[in-house]
């Protein structure tokens, strides 16, 4: 979980129904950077959400058909792997 939920209210909840909670606290992720010297990571969900947004087909949808949405999807998806493995590591 982000730091959005580094709430005591939130804790508590957690624990009242039996959940571990993995919570950074406020300004730790920032201590930690500055003394390592590394950058931020952004999280994989929210690097691939903005990889499927530079398509502007599947941002807005327009298609009626599942059928037409998901072939489009899936066509990102394939061009998104496919830049990948072209670039260099």
């Amino acid at each position: 979980m982000d730091k959005g939920y580094d709430y005591s209210e939130v804790e508590a909840l957690l624990k009242e129904f039996g959940y571990t909670a993995h919570i950074r606290a406020r300004g730790e992720e920032r201590k930690l950077l500055k003394e390592s010297g590394q950058r931020a990571r952004r999280w994989v969900v929210e690097r691939t959400h903005s990889w499927m947004n530079r398509f502007r087909r599947i941002l807005v949808r327009w298609e009626k058909k599942l059928s037409n949405f998901l072939g489009l999807l899936h066509l990102a998806c394939s061009l998104i792997v496919y830049r990948a493995a072209r670039r260099p590591i």
